[in-house]
């Protein structure tokens, strides 16, 4: 009987990712002299061993460094949407991060400008989007930090850097605040779009009897049970894509559209000048709030690297940030051309709805309805899509919540009902603060302690560099800048929403 070479290997396959939900491997180690479990099976240990156990040997080495080590599971981990697939990959990852990334927050970009003026708009628009981007790094790396544990959600991490408790109330409120107070902005962005759209399409054929805007909105709530039915966050990589297309398309629509157009007369780009000081600086922090909220979404990082799965050899790191940085770059293309481009077309005369109520107050009777009803379209979509990504980390705590007491699954009619009960209640927040699409300074300034602030001191507190070294100092420096400005943007925030007697509308329904 002929001998198998030497060289031919019997392969043993890595264990299923789907039956690690919690994923495992070890730090790659610093040096090539550190110990590792399979350090001992050495070419000089192998080689007085017969054949059949050195391919035994070299088999359970290279196993052994595909898994990485043993860790405690967590079978729960496989029955939450948000780990429940683990097949994601660096496509996914760019999908879902320019589709949190790009959204209605972009359109009023160009109200903050008309608060700061050029100069301070592209200064803190630069900033923020440099801060956020290392921020983000942060955050990618300290998925996996601890050997053989992925903190697959923002609020793990937070645990593991402040503690069980506090960590818990430091990042429980603004990560729910963050993506229910998101769902209910798009409800009622949404919701108003698709009425214009509907007007814009029909013209004098819809005046007989038209929905009125609170049916409209519940029209699009409808649509968000429909597709929040996909069952987990890999499940919507295909509506990310369908919203990151359309928030791109319909980003670069609003402002090509207005440059092209003659800028309305006596237009200035001197910032908004108001009555008392107080009134100037509370409304300059708000401004600065805005820009904060343009760049929401650090909540989901985790989120969306806990979907790929992640070996000694191939962490789960790398692809998350190659996603990253694409989905980056684009979100740059949109955010800076839409904040610098809408300011000079409309300069201080900017409505505070931001660039569709500009375009339709300025231009409605200058560009086609067919561009306008486009325009329209691609924001509804846009809206649709962010819905569900920025709703999956509610709908994994409801299902954690509903698991962990049952030990057992949900069924798909449990979580079917936590979908239509979370949607309504975003509505009826709606109905009852119509004005809250409109407070994204104040969003900004609540929730940027998630974005900003968090993760430097995470990063010290779990990273642990030399003390009083550079990386030490500026990582405590900037989380304690995010938590003052945190603050200040919140306080202009409370002042803008207070000022205006709560009235402030993101569109102006017809």
């Amino acid at each position: 009987m002929e001998e198998r070479p030497e060289t031919e290997l019997i392969s043993i396959p890595a264990t299923p990712e789907i039956l690690t939900p919690s994923g495992q491997r070890s730090p790659r180690p610093k040096s090539s002299n550190a110990w590792t479990p399979t350090s001992f099976i050495s070419p000089r240990f192998l080689s007085p061993i017969g054949t059949p156990m050195k391919r035994v040997l070299v088999n359970m080495k290279g196993y052994l460094e595909e898994v990485g080590h043993l860790t405690k599971l967590n079978p729960q981990d496989a029955w939450l949407p948000i780990t429940e697939s683990r097949n994601g990959n660096a496509h996914y990852a760019a999908f879902h991060n320019l589709n949190a990334g790009v959204g209605f927050q972009a359109l009023v970009l160009p109200v903050a400008f008309s608060f700061l003026g050029w100069s301070w708009g592209i200064v803190s628009l630069t900033i923020a989007y440099v801060w956020q981007l290392y921020t983000l790094w942060i955050l990618v790396q300290l998925h996996e930090a601890v050997p053989g544990k992925r903190y697959n959600r923002y609020v793990e991490l937070a645990q593991a850097a402040f503690g069980e408790r506090l960590g818990l109330w430091l990042a429980l409120f603004p990560t729910v605040y963050l993506s229910a107070g998101t769902a209910t902005a798009l409800i009622l962005i949404g919701g108003e779009t698709m009425k214009l759209f509907f007007e814009i399409v029909c013209g004098p054929l819809c005046s007989s009897n038209p929905l009125t805007t609170v049916e409209w909105y519940l029209v699009f709530t409808l649509l968000c049970i429909v597709l929040s039915q996909l069952p987990n966050l890999n499940s919507i990589a295909g509506l990310s894509l369908i919203g990151a297309i359309t928030a791109i398309f319909y980003s670069t629509m609003v402002w090509v559209l207005s440059v092209s157009q003659p800028r309305p007369p006596n237009i200035s780009y001197d910032p908004v000048t108001l009555p008392s000081f107080s009134a100037s600086l509370f409304s300059f922090l708000n401004a600065l709030g805005i820009i904060a909220f343009a760049f929401r979404g650090h909540n989901l990082v985790l989120e969306i690297q806990s979907t790929m799965p992640s070996t000694f050899k191939h962490p789960a790191h790398v692809p998350m940030w190659k996603g990253a940085k694409v989905a980056y770059f684009f979100i740059a293309m949109c955010l800076f051309p839409v904040a610098i481009g809408g300011y000079w077309a409309y300069g201080n005369l900017m409505p505070s709805g931001g660039m569709l109520n500009a375009l339709f107050a300025f231009h409605s009777q200058d560009i086609s309805r067919g561009l306008l009803a486009m325009t329209f379209l691609l924001v509804v979509f846009s809206c649709l899509s962010s819905f569900q990504i920025y709703s999956m980390p509610v709908f994994d705590s409801f299902e954690a919540s509903y698991t962990s007491r049952t030990n057992r699954p949900c069924s798909v009619w449990v979580r079917s009902g936590f979908r239509v009960v979370y949607a309504f209640i975003n509505f009826f927040i709606g109905v009852a603060l119509p004005f809250l699409a409109s407070l994204a300074g104040l969003l900004g300034g609540l929730t940027l302690p998630v974005t900003f602030a968090y993760p430097c001191f995470m990063w010290v507190l779990i990273k642990k560099p030399a003390k009083y070294s550079f990386n030490w100092y500026f990582n405590w420096t900037l989380g304690w800048l995010g938590i003052a400005f945190s603050l200040a943007f919140s306080s202009g925030g409370i002042w803008s929403m207070v000022n205006s007697g709560l009235k402030l509308k993101f569109f102006k329904p017809n």
